[in-house]
């Protein structure tokens, strides 16, 4: 955000923060939604190069589309065990995983 735009919302009476700051976040809770969510968007992204539907990848997980969703989608309820080896489904290297964890 801007400098302007956060000014002239805080002389508004709004609060800018970051997420962390609004859920109240510890370093180590922010780094893992910051892994689950980066996990969710290589799924999305690898299905898409391998010109995969939804359901085509559902297939190979022995899953349901409704569930790719919910992984693409970064859904709470998915675990960072089925984010992996979706990811492992689709092709990725140990060394691609390792980039998407933070240094």
């Amino acid at each position: 955000m801007n400098k302007a735009k956060r000014k002239r919302l805080e002389s508004k009476g709004w609060k800018v923060g970051t997420v962390q700051d609004f859920l109240k976040l510890s370093d180590e809770e922010a780094a893992y939604v910051e892994i689950k969510l980066t996990l969710a968007k290589n799924i999305q992204k690898r299905r898409r190069a391998l010109r995969l539907t939804q359901t085509e990848l559902a297939k190979r997980l022995k899953s349901s589309q409704s569930r790719i969703a919910k992984m693409e989608a970064g859904d709470p309820s998915v675990s960072v065990d089925l984010l992996v080896r979706s990811l492992i489904a689709l092709g990725a290297s140990k060394q691609s995983l390792q980039r998407y964890l933070p240094s």
